[in-house]
């Protein structure tokens, strides 16, 4: 139950759970309000007061006054109000940066996408971060004042203070340069999450794994990272390195943490280096013109091109190893391929279910392709600042407007 200070008035518990219930009902009245919290209704209507004092709650016109009314006494009716502010989630990858202002509800109001250079410096990175969240708040008319929470998605480990720990490479203090003190006054929640776990939260809330208490959501266009969720709950570790690809480095048949993007080029080079595949086929020509478009191979392979599908096989066989490895570390029902490979990885995943069950002891997860395409991240890291936005920081909003009115 969302947590509310005793000093709005009725209670916490009982302001707590109203306020709870709001944030899924809709338009209510207090009768629905008495069903679904089993409060007595003397009780209920003093929380929906304090909240409509707390301007957090609004009163809509009744039965009668938009004409649904046919006798009797209408009844009240309440929705959350309009005007609480906003949610910011962003998606700072290596290559690109996604920006997603939206309503605390279900409404997406702004979304950016740009390409990043990967060589830019920690401070370049940061500085494009924070000119994109100018940029997307500006576009949705609103001020930083009135962001709620914040959520951002960094390709790093990172520790429950929004920290990452030090990259031999120096590759995730680029990644995450600083970003949780750089973006410390600009909402009342802000968070600095994995990738990864993101994906995780965004496959649990609309995704693949609806239902599901156990899976994985594997990012694999770049590079392999696994969000893991097992009873229920997101994995973090001490470090936020839960899932962290760099195992993949020391695994015979996978060799690195490098994604199916790279194992699309690299199988489709070493095949036409070996004359396994001709230099005037489809496939040979992408490799000649060194444009080896991985979303194009596998669209071949999908239409049946023979040589496509000879390096889907084998790409197949590398996925089975990778999720081999997190079946038998974390046993999931499921594990879910994300991010932008995953629109055309279909012939990859039949490959690997193939190979799949020699790969480990335990009964093999089912393996499918997530629905959220490129922006998953950016979903994850919206649905986090919702919660952040209902559990924290409305309830902080609510009580500094009833003691500013006190």
């Amino acid at each position: 139950m969302t947590e509310v200070s005793a000093d709005l008035g009725t209670g916490r518990a009982s302001v707590g759970a109203v306020l709870d219930f709001a944030w899924a009902a809709g338009e209510f009245t207090a009768t629905e309000v008495m069903a679904g919290t089993s409060l007595t209704r003397s009780t209920a209507i003093d929380a929906m007061d304090t909240l409509l004092d707390a301007e957090v709650l609004r009163e809509l016109p009744n039965a009668r006054a938009v004409g649904s009314y046919r006798s009797g006494r209408p009844a009240r009716r309440f929705s959350l109000s309009p005007d609480l502010g906003v949610v910011v989630g962003i998606d700072a990858g290596d290559t690109h940066l996604a920006v997603t202002v939206a309503d605390p509800l279900e409404t997406s109001l702004v979304h950016h996408r740009i390409e990043v250079d990967p060589t830019h410096s920690a401070e370049e990175r940061r500085a494009t971060i924070i000119e994109s969240l100018r940029a997307a708040l500006a576009e949705a008319g609103v001020t930083r004042e009135q962001v709620l929470a914040l959520c951002v998605g960094v390709a790093a480990p990172v520790d429950r203070n929004g920290i990452s720990p030090p990259h031999p490479d120096g590759f995730w203090e680029r990644t995450n340069p600083g970003l949780a003190d750089a973006l410390r006054d600009w909402a009342p929640v802000v968070e600095i999450k994995n990738d990864a776990q993101l994906a995780a939260i965004a496959e649990g809330a609309v995704g693949a794994a609806i239902g599901c208490r156990d899976y994985v959501a594997l990012l694999a266009s770049e590079r392999f990272g696994g969000g893991v969720v097992v009873d229920g709950h997101v994995l973090h570790g001490a470090h936020g390195g839960v899932g962290e690809g760099v195992v993949f480095d020391h695994i015979i048949g996978v060799g690195s943490a490098f994604g199916l993007s790279y194992a699309v080029r690299n199988h489709a080079q070493a095949a036409v280096d070996a004359g396994e595949i001709d230099r005037d086929s489809a496939v040979g020509r992408l490799v000649a013109a060194e444009r080896i478009d991985p979303r194009l191979v596998l669209t071949l392979a999908a239409s049946g091109d023979e040589d496509a599908m000879l390096i889907t096989d084998r790409v197949g066989g590398t996925v089975a190893r990778v999720v081999g490895v997190l079946g038998s570390m974390y046993d999931p029902a499921r594990v879910i391929v994300c991010g932008a490979v995953a629109e055309s990885v279909e012939p990859v995943l039949a490959a690997a279910r193939r190979v799949l069950p020699g790969e480990l002891h335990l009964p093999a997860p089912e393996i499918l392709a997530s629905q959220l395409g490129a922006e998953v991240v950016s979903v994850g890291a919206v649905a986090t600042a919702r919660r952040a936005a209902r559990e924290q920081a409305v309830p902080r909003l609510a009580e500094q407007r009833l003691r500013m009115r006190a």
